[in-house]
């Protein structure tokens, strides 16, 4: 049997962490001892997005780990832990951190990504009315830029389609004008609806 077949098996074919039946899949909560069955879990996408840091934090989402940190699935103790830190500023969240224990490996694994010591804000691209931007949506310019290193002068309400969120700077995203990728700040466009 593979391994995806156990684990869905295991979670009765439901997220292991918010019981939703909807659109789940194995996550691999990432483990020093490799792929295995107590370290794959079965999410749905909305658990799947928070805990990626795709989408703002739903707290009330998360009060589904009130029960789901009792499971006997180490991966499952490992992000509930992690997600009830992301939340410990509900009161909640702090009473149900401070019920779950964790043996020293468990924890070791659970510190690993650093999750614990930041704040539940989750950082992402957001247009110049807060409108969150993802990978292939279409957006306005609300000034006309000059591009460096270039001719181009991109005019106020220029349309760019398709554009690519740079990962690692939420100020920034990656669109073509007259045919040449350039990098536009967020700050910039509006998303078109």
């Amino acid at each position: 049997m593979k391994l995806e077949d156990k684990v869905k098996k295991r979670s009765d074919n439901q997220c292991e962490l918010c019981n939703s039946t909807d659109t789940i899949q194995l996550f691999e909560v990432t483990s020093p001892n490799g792929t295995t069955e107590d370290n794959c879990i079965m999410l749905c996408n909305k658990c799947i997005l928070q805990i990626n840091k795709k989408e703002e934090l739903d707290s009330a989402h998360w009060k589904c780990l009130t029960e789901s940190m009792w499971s006997e699935v180490p991966g499952v103790q490992v992000t509930a832990w992690r997600m009830l830190n992301r939340l410990r500023n509900e009161s909640w969240a702090m009473d149900n951190l401070d019920l779950l224990y964790l043996d020293d490996e468990k924890l070791s694994w659970a510190k690993t990504t650093g999750d614990h010591e930041s704040d539940g804000a989750v950082d992402l691209h957001k247009d110049s009315n807060g409108h969150i931007l993802q990978n292939g949506d279409t957006v306005i310019l609300i000034k006309s830029l000059d591009v460096k290193g270039s001719t181009i002068n991109a005019k106020l309400g220029t349309v760019v389609r398709n554009i690519r969120i740079v990962e690692n700077n939420i100020e920034q995203i990656e669109g073509r004008i007259e045919g040449q990728l350039i990098v536009i700040l967020t700050r910039y466009v509006k998303k078109q609806h």
